[in-house]
């Protein structure tokens, strides 16, 4: 922490900062550079500030999303267990529209199965069938990311403090119950302009991808918190995200549930356009 400041103190200007800069479409320094010691715990309290001046404006969260579900992810960050961020209803986006990406800072794509509960989970002790007998239906989804720190230079605590840096969420048209499809086999691929440039296996989202839902559950159950019937749960994915600046048309797939395409428009105001 700098010299002077009280915890409270930084976290506040931290989550102004990043709060500003998103509004503003424009891109800081590493949180973790300006305060080289900013804690993970210490950072899910800027995501809270965050979420809440989002509430204070009429926004209302409609989910979760879950990173750092892949092992190699975990073991560059340095971690033992995923993250996650709030989804808010500004973030859901409808297929048929263009994403204007000029609305965004230097944004990237994901494909990755969408749990939509039915049921209340709240943990302790959330298992994967009881994720599964709370999913109201599975589609699949693009998740838009976005950093609000200059080319992703992100420590864990960057991304936490950033909101798991959330951006946009568009959901399949097609609603499968969970009991119809082998959740933990599921071919995917993601596409850009007409080439698939990743593919993988949903195995490899924590080897079922309603595992990543359960620790949620769990997890946010130590602050008294629950996942709400109605809400979308994004679990990660098992692909690595593309950046998307100065592309047209992306789409995903995976095997069972359909595919979900999206038209770009726009650039990013600070695109790179390099490929993550």
């Amino acid at each position: 922490m700098a010299p002077g400041s009280s915890t409270a103190d930084v976290i506040a200007r931290c989550a102004a900062e990043l709060f500003a800069a998103e509004s503003a479409r424009r891109s800081i320094e590493p949180l973790t550079k300006i305060y080289p010691g900013l804690s993970v715990p210490e950072a899910y309290r800027i995501q809270q500030a965050n979420v809440e001046r989002r509430l204070a404006r009429g926004e209302r969260i409609v989910g979760h999303k879950i990173g750092l579900t892949a092992k190699a992810m975990q073991e560059l960050f340095g971690v033992s267990e995923p993250d996650y961020g709030h989804l808010m209803n500004t973030m859901l986006h409808d297929e048929r529209t263009p994403l204007d990406l000029s609305a965004l800072i230097d944004p990237q794509i994901e494909v990755e199965p969408a749990f939509v509960l039915g049921k209340r989970l709240q943990g302790p002790g959330v298992s994967i069938e009881d994720v599964l007998a709370a999913t109201k239906y599975i589609s699949v989804c693009l998740e838009v990311i976005d950093s609000r720190i200059t080319d992703w230079r992100v420590k864990l605590q960057d991304t936490v403090a950033d909101n798991g840096s959330s951006a946009r969420v568009v959901l399949g048209a097609e609603k499968v119950s969970p009991s119809t499809v082998r959740l933990d086999d599921m071919a995917t691929e993601l596409e850009l302009d007409g080439a698939v440039v990743e593919t993988g296996n949903t195995s490899a989202i924590l080897g079922h991808p309603a595992n990543g839902i359960a620790w949620l559950a769990n997890r946010i159950a130590e602050f008294g918190l629950a996942l709400e019937p109605g809400h979308v749960v994004l679990p990660g994915t098992c692909t690595r995200s593309v950046r998307i600046g100065g592309h047209r048309r992306t789409v995903g797939r995976i095997a069972g549930l359909g595919e979900v395409g999206l038209q770009l428009a726009g650039a990013p105001s600070a695109s790179k356009n390099r490929g993550a």
